[in-house]
């Protein structure tokens, strides 16, 4: 059925599934290059019901139990029953497309399983990504998922990907990375932001909170498409030399209550690294260049001493708080601590008084004198934390 609305040409059809499998682009996610998210995969609880439909004895009813495919072009083209479609993407039923090819086999053999298809000519970029979100919006869609699309958001993965060919920035749930890629080099952007968070915001006790992140403090975090592909490169290469350490094994004897808010306190790590630099050069109300700070450390050859640092200092910090007196009534809680704002002093205070024990301990004098030539940098190389409180 072909009809216009607003000035926009449309066409609603009835489409078998076993036509469905047959568009191109589905299996390697470049039909829904506009969509908020990729596939999520077949254990997601929606997909499993799409799939018990198809596989089961009411495939009949899928059309009738199924929302439809909203999916726009830059030109349609309809001549009798043939429909020519440039430039098409699925903004909404990446999951259910997925799904359906999946079931390919079974979709293949049946005639009577059919599915919607909303197809919209909208060349206009702003107008397609209000679609993609507005008819995403009734499902669980996530704050960052809103974000995936966003211009600042894709001039950082671009200019990421043209820098580190080997690199990829996963800007979608559900998205992974090509297997050529270097794995150290692949950045998430949920975890890039909390990483933003703890490094240039100075709050490590706000990157749990991934709602919080992509809504309240997206324009902070975000506010410069231009941060550097290097700065990317570094803080992820931080982060994953902190990540090294957290492991079973506990190389570095990290407090056991510390393991167990993997979730939380690994960012408080990585704020601990950054501190490293800001205490060193008496910036402690600054945060350091991520990129300067890993090729000085990277230069010196003190990348993983400088994390070692950090997270005893983290841990000597939990093991203090915990022996403060607590008032009457009240037991201390380390999850309360971790989330706490006031965590923050305990570890700058670990990190001055790691420093200035070096030189009592056995070797420690030269140890020093390498941890701050590793961690001296230029004071340009510092700017203002980026405020999120």
């Amino acid at each position: 059925m072909h009809h216009e609305i607003a000035g926009t040409p449309i066409v609603i059809a009835v489409v078998p599934l076993k036509e469905c499998i047959k568009l191109p682009g589905i299996k390697d996610g470049t039909l829904f290059q506009k969509n908020v998210r990729q596939s999520l995969g077949s254990s997601n609880i929606v997909n499993k019901g799409i799939r018990s439909t198809i596989i089961g004895d009411k495939r009949s009813d899928f059309f009738f139990f199924h929302n439809g495919v909203t999916a726009l072009c830059n030109k349609m083209q309809l001549d009798g029953d043939a429909l020519t479609l440039r430039g098409l993407s699925v903004v909404n039923g990446c999951q259910s497309l997925n799904t359906i090819l999946s079931c390919s086999e079974t979709v293949k053999k049946h005639s009577d399983a059919f599915i919607l298809f909303r197809f919209y000519e909208i060349p206009q970029r702003d107008r397609a990504d209000k679609i993609s979100i507005f008819t995403n919006s009734q499902s669980a869609v996530k704050a960052r998922d809103l974000r995936s699309n966003d211009k600042r958001v894709l001039a950082i993965k671009k200019a990421f990907e043209l820098k580190y060919p080997s690199g990829f920035f996963i800007t979608k749930r559900g998205q992974t990375a090509p297997p050529e890629k270097n794995k150290e080099e692949v950045v998430e952007l949920s975890n890039f932001a909390k990483n933003l968070m703890a490094w240039h915001s100075l709050r490590p006790n706000l990157s749990y909170g991934e709602t919080k992140i992509f809504d309240k403090y997206f324009e902070t975090l975000f506010k410069n498409k231009d941060y550097p592909p290097e700065s990317v490169f570094a803080l992820n290469a931080w982060m994953n030399a902190v990540m090294k350490t957290w492991v079973s094994a506990n190389p570095l004897n990290l407090n056991e209550t510390l393991l167990a808010m993997r979730a939380y306190a690994p960012f408080h790590h990585l704020y601990a690294v950054e501190m490293c630099f800001s205490i060193s050069n008496n910036q402690s109300d600054k945060a350091a260049s991520t990129s300067k700070s890993y090729e000085a450390a990277t230069k010196a050859g003190m990348v993983d001493d400088i994390v070692k640092v950090a997270g005893i200092s983290l841990s000597m910090a939990l093991e203090a708080a915990a022996n403060e007196p607590q008032p009457s009534n009240r037991v201390f809680s380390p999850q309360n601590w971790i989330k706490s704002k006031g965590c923050l002093a305990g570890i700058n205070g670990a990190i001055r008084n790691y420093f200035n024990m070096l030189p009592m301990m056995p070797g420690g004098a030269e140890i020093k004198k390498q941890l701050t030539a590793a961690t001296l940098l230029q004071p340009q190389d510092f700017e203002y934390r980026w405020s999120a409180d």
